[in-house]
């Protein structure tokens, strides 16, 4: 799984031999199970995670409903809104499956920056990168119908649609799974 780490980094930014190798010796692998929350709603998040295997997902509580509010596989970061602000988070972050994730925190993150300037462009490009997802996503659930949104995510992200429940796709869209399941039957029927 370290591999899988290096591989991921190096996608944002050539590694040195160096730093390749402390990243290996010093990254914090850790394994969760299905139906693991690693993040409570009113905890403090004092930690940020790269997702090696598995799949999660952030929600909230509102009015007593669960609503799904991102889901994450492979690749991709999870930084909590709360990370490293000292205030309690509004979310949950809940293993959908059996998961391994490379755990970071404030304190390695400082000491990395400080030792290796080269870590924290790395960090920074990262962070840019998810901004422009988070913007992209945002825009598609203002600017498009229901029916747009789930297509949208069926053409881009086909494999939650095997890995995660529809209640919680449907909760994502925005949507009740009765209308999800709607939206999905009349695109069956127009298809015929």
């Amino acid at each position: 799984m370290k591999n899988e780490l290096l591989k991921y980094l190096s996608e944002h930014i050539s590694l040195s031999e160096e730093i390749s190798e402390l990243i290996h010796k010093s990254s914090n692998i850790r394994h969760y199970k299905k139906g693991d929350i690693i993040l409570e709603e009113n905890s403090i998040a004092e930690e940020s995670f790269l997702v090696l295997k598995g799949c999660l997902r952030s929600y909230l509580i509102k009015d007593g409903e669960e609503m799904t509010v991102d889901l994450y596989t492979e690749g991709q970061p999870i930084i909590p809104n709360n990370y490293s602000k000292k205030v309690s988070s509004g979310h949950y972050l809940q293993c959908l499956e059996d998961c391994t994730l490379n755990v970071s925190s404030e304190e390695y993150e400082a000491k990395m920056f400080k030792k290796y300037p080269q870590f924290e462009s790395l960090c920074r490009i990262i962070g840019e990168v998810m901004m422009e997802k988070q913007k992209e996503l945002f825009l598609n659930y203002k600017l498009t119908s229901p029916q747009d949104r789930y297509l949208h995510l069926l053409e881009t992200r086909p494999d939650l649609f095997q890995r995660v429940a529809q209640y919680h796709i449907a909760s994502y869209l925005g949507l009740s799974p009765q209308s999800l399941s709607r939206i999905r039957n009349r695109l069956v029927k127009n298809s015929k």
